[in-house]
Parts: C-alpha cells; structure tokens; sequence
C-alpha cells in the first residue's frame, strides 16, 4: 500500500486569497516514468485556494508554465511583491472564483519550488540528482497530479485550466483521464511544437549546456551557477512570449539613458536593458537543469504521435467539454493551433467554445488583464458552477 504524508511548509492560510500556505506531499512509492525509467519516491508542492464542497465536486486544477509555479494566486509572505502568477484570474469574485471553486496549484515534477526535480537529493547517491534527474512528460506530470487528486479525495475535477504549457497539461487531462474531468480550459496552447518552437528551444539549451559553469548538470556540487547561459536562455525565450507591436510600443529604438550610439558592444537600446535585466534576474532564482527538462517535456508534447498525427482520433477517448482561447498577436501559439484543437474536438462531436481575442500582447497574453478575455473566462466558469449546482 502507498503511503502518503503531507505537510505544511508555512504558517497562515487565511480564507479567500490574503496570506497562502505551501504544503508539501510525499508519496513513498515507485513512480514509472513515460521514458521507462522511474523515481523511487517523490514529492509535490501544491497551495490550495478556497474550500472543498461535501460532493468535492468543485475542485479546479491550475497546470503552470515554464518559469511559473504552484504560488498561483495570493501571497506567501507580507510581501507585496510575492504574488501568484495568475493573481488576476483567481481569486475571490475573480474570474475563478474561490467563493465557488476549490482550487489547487501544483509545482511539476522536475522544477525546482519544491516538488522533486534536479536539486532533490537522489536516494541513491544522497547527492543531488542535478543532471541525472530523468526527462520527464506532460504525460508525466498528469498521473503525478491525478494522485495528488486521489490523496485529496477529488474522483472529477470540474475543470482543469492552464495556459501555453499549463494548456498543453489540460488536454492531456482529458485524454488521460477522460472520466476525472468535466472541462478542460486551454488558453494560448498548441497541440504540439512547430519546427520553429523546438527550434527556439534547443537554442536556449545549448546557451546553457555550454556554459562553463554547468559542469554536465553537476554544477551543485561544484558551487557553481550556469548564470550565463541561463541568462541568455531566458533572454531568448522571453522574445518570443512578446509581440512585435508590443515590443515598439513598449520601447521602440529608444536609447538606455543616452542620446547617442556608444558604438561598443554595451547597451544602447531600451530593448536590450530590458532583456539583460529579465534574464539577469531570471537565472537568480530558476535552476538551469529545470530549464533543460520542461523545455523538454515542451518539445516532446504530441498526443496524435501515438495515432500517426491525427489529433481528432487522439481526442477519440475525451468526455470533458472545453473552452479554448487563443490571442491574435500570440505568434509563439498562434490561432491556428487552436484551431487545430477546435476541429479535432468537433469531429469527436465534443462540445467547445472557442474565442480568439484581439490582443497586442503576444503570447503573455494569457497572464493579462484585458477585459473581453477575463469576462469569458467568468462567463465559462459561471456555466461550470451551474452544472455543479
């Protein structure tokens, strides 16, 4: 039999939003991977918003992206500073709203705020795994979450919801799952990677990889960081969550506190402050060995691989209906990948919203107040609250 324990990391959990707690659950037993290799144990960090019905009919699952975590809404500290990612969207009468939804946040196996991932300890060596840890999948990540959910109790989720990467978790939800789930909730997501997106990806690897101070993924041990190249990896990706328009409005060819070129290879540009600045403080707080295994797991998301790439007889098995919501300006997940996701879903004769929103923001559309996006979310979870009336 499995045993589970689970614990609390802070002090202060307060109802609503306000201060949250982290907790911490360990399961103690064998966890197979799709890689064929497996963990002996591990660990998920999760924070939970709002309260459990008697039914446990009303649970909400938020799946992160890249660089996010678990802390999806409120605050850990008396720091203002320390808000959850998607603060904006969930919350008491936000769009999600946990006065109805009993909502959990889940930190993914191999990041590093908290579930086990390349910094854990290895029981085998009693040393880091650092890069030794094993590539994990989305498909990973969901039968990791569907036992955290059995821990909890929870047999069906009303919904699961998450954006780009945190997308791609809901439809594996339904595919995997397609009985624990009544609605899958995919924004700024695609199917699967184009050329051009694995392409940005092996690009930021390689700036890590390459690094002097990764020292093969062993870089713990050596007291060293890989700041350089996870500076630049960060740099490269944070590009493509921006619009061209965006990117104009936001700083043009507007100079660094100059009124002419330096003509050395300093910073001249707004657009190259900025940059620096993200990728400076990015490879401050997020591990290098994490960044290699999600852009991974990134790259190898493709539920039609295993049906010769037909996506409608990969989405044969679901039940859940979805809202689907993609951004004009989002040229990392542009449009027509939903539309891929629409279509397949109809030839499976699946009920699906979808929207596309005229957003200027590009792809961090998703994370954005803007408020034709934000009331069709309210709307849609209104009509999920129904059902569970």
């Amino acid at each position: 039999m499995t045993t589970k324990a689970i614990h609390s990391n802070a002090a202060g959990h307060e109802a609503g939003i306000g201060l949250v707690q982290e907790q911490v659950i360990t399961f103690d037993h064998s966890f197979n991977l799709v890689s064929g290799k497996a963990l002996a144990g591990f660990q998920l960090a999760f924070e939970t918003y709002g309260s459990l019905n008697a039914e446990k009919s009303n649970a909400v699952l938020i799946c992160h992206a890249l660089n996010a975590s678990h802390h999806v809404a409120g605050q850990r500290t008396d720091t203002p500073a320390d808000i959850g990612w998607w603060d904006n969207m969930v919350g008491p009468g936000k769009p999600v709203d946990t006065n109805v939804f009993f909502v959990i946040g889940v930190n993914n196996l191999g990041s590093c705020f908290g579930s086990t991932g390349p910094t854990s300890l290895n029981p085998l060596t009693g040393e880091p795994y650092g890069g030794d840890f094993p590539v994990v999948t989305v498909e990973d990540w969901v039968h990791a979450q569907a036992q955290l959910a059995d821990a909890l109790g929870i047999k069906r989720f009303a919904a699961v919801m998450g954006g780009s990467l945190g997308g791609m978790q809901a439809m594996q939800w339904a595919i995997s799952y397609p009985k624990r789930l009544a609605h899958a909730v995919v924004i700024a997501s695609t199917p699967r990677l184009s050329a051009q997106n694995i392409a940005f990806n092996e690009v930021a690897r390689r700036a890590i990889i390459t690094d002097p101070d990764f020292c093969d993924g062993h870089f713990y041990k050596e007291n060293k960081i890989p700041k350089r190249g996870l500076a630049v990896a960060r740099m490269i990706g944070h590009i493509t969550y921006l619009s061209d328009d965006d990117m104009a409005q936001k700083f043009g060819r507007s100079l660094r506190k100059r009124e002419d070129y330096s003509y050395d290879f300093g910073v001249d540009f707004e657009i190259e402050s900025y940059l620096r600045y993200q990728g400076e403080k990015f490879s401050s707080y997020f591990d290098a060995n994490s960044y290699l295994l999600i852009t991974k797991a990134l790259d190898y998301f493709d539920p039609s691989l295993k049906t010769q790439g037909n996506l409608a007889h990969a989405f044969a098995r679901v039940e859940s209906e979805f809202l689907v919501v993609s951004f004009s300006t989002d040229w990392r997940f542009p449009p027509e990948r939903s539309h891929e996701i629409v279509t397949a879903l109809m030839q499976n004769n699946r009920r699906v919203v979808y929207a596309e929103i005229d957003a200027p923001h590009g792809h961090d559309a998703f994370l954005m107040d803007d408020p034709k996006y934000h009331e069709l979310v309210r709307h849609y979870f209104q009509r999920v609250a129904h059902a569970i009336r």
